[in-house]
């Protein structure tokens, strides 16, 4: 069966974000792209002409991993409060696995924000997005949406101490502060 030219751009996309996210966007080269994802120099230039696209590829991928794991984790939960503590969850069981470097978008953009525009947009425009969705869960609980900016914070911070620290409770202990906002911003249960 022959491969269509979305699953082959799938696979480049995937082969790309499994290298860079272990060792780093500049230190991993197109031809190691190419033979991860087993196609050739050809094909792969056909597909992104320069590896910053690539890079906005595999941000936009992520992007929409990182929502699909946001929605699943409040799937289900009729509780307000519980949706607004649901990504303390999801971040949880994503720290704790065993490919866990961080985010993929700081890094990206420790790496390539300086000199990046695009990337360095690609990156503010996922983190927006990101507060934005915790604002809209905050206001749909009845709480002022600066709420959403402020869980936004410590899920942030959780992540930058989960993947410097090592340590995988940071998402249960930034959860504890959250539910603390929550309780101060919505009277308790």
């Amino acid at each position: 069966m022959t491969e269509t030219v979305g699953e082959t751009r799938e696979r480049i996309v995937a082969a790309a974000d499994a290298l860079f996210y272990a060792r780093g966007i500049q230190a991993v080269g197109m031809d190691e792209v190419r033979t991860a994802a087993g196609v050739s120099l050809k094909r792969l230039y056909a597909e992104f002409p320069s590896k910053e696209q690539l890079v906005l590829a595999v941000l936009a991928s992520r992007h929409q991993q990182w929502e699909g794991g946001l929605a699943q984790a409040a799937a289900g939960l009729e509780d307000p409060r519980q949706r607004l503590l649901a990504v303390f969850d999801f971040l949880e069981a994503w720290f704790r696995d065993d490919t866990f470097r961080g985010c993929g978008f700081v890094n990206a953009f420790g790496e390539l924000g300086a000199t990046s525009p695009a990337v360095a947009g690609a990156v503010r425009e996922h983190k927006q997005s990101f507060q934005d969705d915790i604002a809209r869960l905050a206001v749909e609980a009845g709480a002022d949406e600066s709420l959403g900016s402020q869980l936004a914070l410590l899920a942030e911070g959780a992540q930058t101490t989960a993947a410097i620290a090592g340590r995988a409770d940071a998402a249960e202990q930034a959860r504890r502060a959250a539910d603390v906002l929550v309780a101060a911003a919505l009277g308790p249960r």
